[in-house]
């Protein structure tokens, strides 16, 4: 059962990463768009 939670936790922690990441590169290439 812990497996399971520890499993969801990491997927919960990437998931977040990986929205920041996005939003990250999409305001780069919109600043770019813009210089």
């Amino acid at each position: 059962m812990s497996g399971v939670v520890e499993g969801y936790g990491g997927y919960g922690y990437g998931s977040s990463v990986g929205a920041i990441l996005v939003l990250f590169i999409l305001l780069v290439i919109i600043t770019r768009a813009f210089i």
